[in-house]
């Protein structure tokens, strides 16, 4: 492995970290905790433009203090990588300008995993330090047709772009989470067609067959695929080379691998990309 402290190359503008506080935590499904963020740090939070905005949490390591003010690129340049926060990668659920809340929605595992056990524990007061935003779809208004499809960690994304959906635009969305218990209400101006889907096997393997039995309507429409990487795969080869969809009218991509943490799965993402394209020699 390289350098883990690289230092910023000329032109590339160096990482900044956001704090923001707490406000209120809300169960929102058994699994899911809805945690929104407010305070001074989010002022001119630069998101509203997509729909798959997300955030980098940046989570402490126990037993670890770090400098205050808090400064992400002071602490990659002096404190050795395993003293580092860790990050986990967050959808921005909403973000409403007027009243500077950001809404995060996290999936809830018991005592697995780092955000989700902070989530459950957090209370109104805590500080919060992210990265971000990134972000690069919205729903095309002039697409004939919307096509959603993802597991839990693509809800947040699908949601959004529901609710930012023209009125009357034809959207069908596919939603596959662990039990009926993890459904929840969505809202949208469009005309959507929303299915919940109950994962009995592989994450995935719902969304699938639904995608598969799935009949194209006609027109130029736009597709949203996220989730878990062996069904994006799948999907992908689906949606480009047996349907043949324009590959600028797909954002299709892996949130996360079964197997594998965020930093296991962003270490090995490229690789599993590459691997991908040139399977289906797109």
């Amino acid at each position: 492995m390289s350098n883990p402290n690289p230092a910023p190359s000329e032109g590339r503008r160096s990482p900044q970290a956001r704090s923001a506080e707490v406000l209120r935590v809300e169960r929102v499904t058994p699994h899911l905790i809805r945690v929104v963020l407010g305070g001074p740090g989010l002022a001119g939070f630069p998101a509203g433009q997509y729909a798959d905005h997300y955030i980098k949490m940046l989570f402490p390591r126990p037993g670890v203090a770090y400098p205050e003010p808090f400064d992400i690129a002071r602490i990659r340049a002096e404190f050795p990588r395993s003293e580092q926060p860790v990050v986990r990668t967050y959808t921005v659920r909403r973000w409403d300008a007027e009243t500077g809340e950001l809404t995060v929605d996290v999936v809830y595992h018991g005592a697995e995993g780092v955000a989700g056990p902070w989530a459950y524990a957090v209370q109104p007061g805590a500080v919060v330090h992210f990265m971000g935003p990134g972000g690069a779809y919205a729903p095309d208004p002039a697409a004939a047709w919307h096509l959603f499809a993802g597991d839990e960690s693509a809800l947040p994304a699908i949601a959004a772009s529901l609710e930012m959906l023209p009125p009357g635009a034809h959207a069908y969305a596919f939603v596959e989470v662990a039990d009926p218990a993890e459904e929840q209400a969505l809202k949208s101006a469009g005309a959507v067609t929303l299915t919940w889907l109950h994962r009995t096997g592989r994450v995935g393997d719902a969304l699938m067959a639904a995608l598969r039995d799935f009949t194209f309507p006609d027109g130029d429409g736009d597709a949203f695929v996220h989730g878990e990487a062996g069904f994006v795969k799948e999907a992908r080869r689906l949606l480009l080379v047996e349907r043949a969809m324009p590959r600028e009218r797909v954002s299709i991509s892996g949130y996360w691998r079964l197997g594998q943490d965020e930093d296991g799965w962003q270490s090995t993402k490229r690789d599993f990309n590459q691997q991908m394209e040139a399977e289906h020699g797109l």
